[in-house]
């Protein structure tokens, strides 16, 4: 199994305090494993309703972000590949 992967950027290297800090961090899973389910109705007559597809992933990542100093990270957004989180210096 691969180990998931990240890079991570912050707004500013350098921060007074009670400024707004934005964290961006890119992640990935190489052996995440989508699955994907198809259903179709079919009735006596043999009529069938269009296929439908629904999708999972299997070994979803789980993001922690956490600092030297205690301070709280607020997620702003997170689609699965990239996330956002705020905090103030």
């Amino acid at each position: 199994m691969a180990a998931p992967t990240a890079t991570a950027t912050l707004t500013a290297p350098v921060y007074s305090p009670g400024d707004q800090m934005l964290l961006t961090v890119t992640y990935a899973d190489a052996d995440t494993k989508p699955l994907t389910v198809t259903i179709v109705i079919t009735d006596a007559q043999g009529n069938s309703s269009a296929p439908v597809k629904v999708t999972a992933v299997i070994d979803p990542l789980t993001l922690t972000v956490t600092d030297n100093s205690g301070r709280i990270w607020t997620r702003v957004s997170d689609n699965g590949a990239v996330a956002v989180y705020r905090a103030v210096a």
